[in-house]
């Protein structure tokens, strides 16, 4: 039948048992992200606070330390300079042995739930594939820093 809100009043309709309202799902999210400004306000407020002070004109130690600091590179590029192809070869190799590693990740999230000799031997099959491209570029001297 249908239910025109005429008729008793206070009473509520009925939810089922598993469900829950929608707020109160949500409520851990939004305590954590108030607790995160909370927090992320209060440490920037004490290192506004109690941090390090710009002298009032500059001195010679605060023009050095402003100065920008690459690791050995001089701070004034020159119009010729280039960096070596060892850097981007490094560079290379890292960025593909850490995104294949990520690829690791899932399988160990389901291998409990799998319990399969399958997925296992695909776990090693992988690891010794990675382990003989770690080999081959070792022994090609690709990660010697020339």
């Amino acid at each position: 039948m249908y239910n025109s809100g005429c008729g008793r009043r206070g009473r509520r309709a009925s939810r089922p048992a598993n469900q829950i309202p929608v707020l109160k799902s949500y409520l851990p999210i939004l305590v954590f992200a108030g607790l995160g400004l909370v927090v992320g306000t209060a440490f920037a407020m004490l290192n506004h606070a109690i941090g390090p002070k710009r002298p009032k004109r500059p001195t010679a130690a605060s023009v050095r330390q402003a100065e920008p600091y690459e690791s050995g590179i001089p701070v004034e590029a020159v119009r010729g300079f280039r960096f070596g192809v060892s850097f981007y070869l490094v560079a290379m190799l890292f960025i593909l042995f850490d995104i294949e590693v990520v690829f690791l990740y899932p399988v160990g999230v389901i291998l409990r739930r799998a319990s399969s000799v399958f997925v296992l031997g695909e776990l090693i099959t992988f690891v010794v594939l990675l382990l003989v491209a770690f080999v081959y570029v070792w022994r090609k001297g690709a990660l010697d820093w020339r």
